[in-house]
């Protein structure tokens, strides 16, 4: 729910044929140092975050790793254990103070949208819009729905839409009271896949003309980097890395944060001389010491099967066409276990099996060994 008297509304615009999403006053969001727990088990574990003005913003990772948490805390449903919530600088979840959900000016979108079966599209649109008139927040609900190209069916009921029109309808609603911050949980997680990029397409250019601050809880990587400005990955309740798609694809805090943006293949090397090596041979350089063991994360695009070249022996022992791409499992001299390759389809002639394996350095990440690097 919505404080109507806490956001700007500002007029709505036409623009390609639709009406273009009204403008909120986006806030700035912070959970500092957040603890949260249940019992003696610890949920979040000192999560300290800002998501910007204007900003998308992703919370990534596992089941389990406190994602939809933080989203409950920020709407006000639950109540933190310790830490403080701050927007714009007011607190309101902490010591201090705990302003209820309805006065916060925070829109909670739902996982599975919580459409009322037995209102019509309309009436479900507007049922937020408490301190308009009727008559306002009737022509309020129809600018929504025309802003997400529904307004022909605002008679019709929940049932009789499809799983994409409903998602619509649901960022419809929670959008028309103007929140200054929007919170939503793996909105796309119901949609069939045929769907889901052209309503994600949709959901970002309706949130970047609406303005308002969102935080997109998924578990899904690539999701995250289609729909992010940042990405802030969680582990086991804790924050693991925050930053860019491409920072954290390209410099991965660990190996956990590089199996989560990409399919690896994963072996051990060691320094000699100021290069890493390995089975395959030298795969990096490093300024580690001589004798420092390393763990090697390889993406399995970066492992190249070919017929002539210089590398290590391999043989193919399993393939699967997969349209654009043969996955291929090669065994490999010198190594204990297969590696994976994803190679262009075709590349590696149907039948051939045996291979010369070189690695592509681009696709390599190299981690100091740890107790979780194994």
């Amino acid at each position: 729910m919505q404080d109507q008297q806490s956001t700007a509304i500002a007029p709505s615009t036409k623009s390609a044929g639709r009406t273009s999403a009204g403008v909120s006053f986006a806030a700035r969001l912070g959970f500092e140092d957040i603890v949260h727990t249940v019992g003696s088990t610890t949920i979040l574990s000192g999560i300290s975050l800002t998501a910007e003005p204007g900003e998308i913003l992703c919370l990534l990772g596992p089941s389990g790793s406190g994602k939809t948490t933080m989203l409950r805390i920020a709407a006000g449903i639950e109540r933190q254990t310790a830490g403080r919530l701050v927007l714009n600088g007011q607190e309101i979840a902490g010591p201090d103070a705990f302003v209820p959900p309805e006065k916060r000016g925070i829109g909670l979108m739902f996982q599975d949208f919580a459409l009322f079966p037995h209102m019509s599209i309309a009436e479900n649109v507007r049922f937020g819009l408490t301190a308009l008139s009727g008559a306002a927040s009737k022509r309020e609900a129809m600018v929504a729905l025309e802003r997400v190209g529904l307004a022909d069916v605002a008679r019709q009921y929940p049932h009789t839409l499809s799983g994409g029109e409903q998602q619509r309808v649901a960022l419809a609603r929670a959008l028309t009271p103007r929140p200054t911050v929007l919170l939503m949980d793996e909105p796309f997680s119901g949609l069939d896949s045929r769907l889901k990029d052209v309503v994600r397409t949709d959901t970002l250019q309706i949130l970047r003309e609406s303005r308002a601050t969102a935080i997109i809880v998924t578990h899904d990587a690539e999701e995250a980097m289609r729909m992010g400005d940042r990405i802030a990955l969680l582990r086991d309740g804790r924050l693991v890395q925050v930053g860019t798609a491409a920072q954290l694809y390209s410099r991965p805090a660990d190996l956990f944060t590089a199996g989560f943006f990409s399919e690896l293949n994963v072996i051990e090397g060691e320094v000699r001389g100021g290069r890493v090596v390995t089975a395959l041979g030298p795969v990096a350089d490093s300024l580690l010491s001589d004798g420092t063991p390393v763990t090697v994360a390889l993406r399995l695009m970066g492992l190249r099967l070919e017929e002539q070249s210089s590398g290590v022996l391999g043989r193919i022992v399993a393939r699967r066409f997969l349209g654009g791409v043969d996955l291929m499992t090669v065994a490999i001299e010198g190594l204990d276990y297969p590696l994976r390759s994803r190679m262009r389809a075709g590349i590696v002639p149907d039948g051939k099996r045996d291979v010369v394996v070189s690695v592509d350095l681009q696709d390599v990440i190299v981690f100091e060994k740890t107790p979780d690097h194994r």
